[in-house]
């Protein structure tokens, strides 16, 4: 377990709180474990009926630690992000989402697999992949086009343009965009009423509206083409250019 990711539990519902504002709650390998451990510790504990996932700090979190990115890539050994992506994909019950500020790569991807999502108007979503010469990942390929249409979606992927909290919430993305003050009080409101609801009925609910077996599917085939995109010479000029802050020079590919 890691202090860079605050676990708690209280009346039922279970909080996993991103803990790394000084460095925009960039999630490292070690954050992704503690959030998968606790994860599985809440699927199999039937006093825990729901999950947030929140943040400490003005941001949700800026995505993936490039450094350990660029480390992975470079030795070939696995991350532990696609144990995470898995671990919410087919999280049975109801997961709510407070977010504040920046939410960047499987901080967006992240939210299409939560239940609630409550949101500050001010907040930024971005999936940036193809600017680091990879792919979209945690099923978001399909789910993404789903929510907001081939085009929008497209060009959040391979143009990088944003949506703000307020877009989110016209698209369906979130249930709701408010004061950044306001998302944690909305998102534990929304999980204490959850916890007086039938929990066989509302793990059953939220089964028939997600085709689970179509999700995983496309999640593993972004996951095998991530892991190939991961070790390019493409995405290693990307990772290299972040570090040397610069933009990366594609020209020679």
């Amino acid at each position: 377990m890691t202090d860079l990711v605050k676990i708690s539990v209280d009346s039922g519902v279970m909080e996993i709180v991103w803990n790394r504002p000084d460095k925009k709650n960039a999630l490292s390998n070690a954050m992704y474990r503690a959030a998968t451990e606790a994860l599985a510790r809440a699927k199999d504990d039937a006093a825990i009926r729901v999950v947030i996932l929140a943040s400490e700090g003005d941001s949700f979190t800026s995505g993936n630690d490039l450094a350990d990115f660029a480390a992975a890539a470079a030795t070939g050994a696995p991350t532990s992000a696609g144990g995470f992506i898995e671990a919410i994909a087919q999280f049975p019950k109801p997961l709510v989402a407070a977010v504040s500020g920046l939410a960047v790569g499987v901080g967006t991807t992240m939210l299409l697999h939560c239940d609630l999502v409550f949101i500050a108007r001010d907040a930024k979503l971005t999936t940036p992949f193809v600017n680091l010469a990879l792919v979209p990942e945690a099923a978001s390929s399909l789910l993404l086009p789903a929510h907001i249409g081939h085009r929008r979606a497209f060009a959040m992927f391979a143009l990088g343009e944003p949506l703000t909290g307020e877009q989110a919430a016209e698209l369906g993305i979130a249930n709701a965009a408010m004061a950044a003050s306001e998302v944690l009080s909305a998102a534990r409101e929304a999980a204490r009423k959850l916890t007086q609801r039938a929990p066989g009925a509302v793990m059953a609910a939220k089964k028939l509206m997600r085709d689970g077996e179509k999700i995983m599917t496309q999640l593993r085939t972004e996951g095998a083409i991530f892991g190939e995109r991961l070790k390019s010479a493409e995405a290693m000029e990307a990772f290299t250019a972040f570090q040397q802050k610069r933009a990366p020079d594609f020209s020679k590919f």
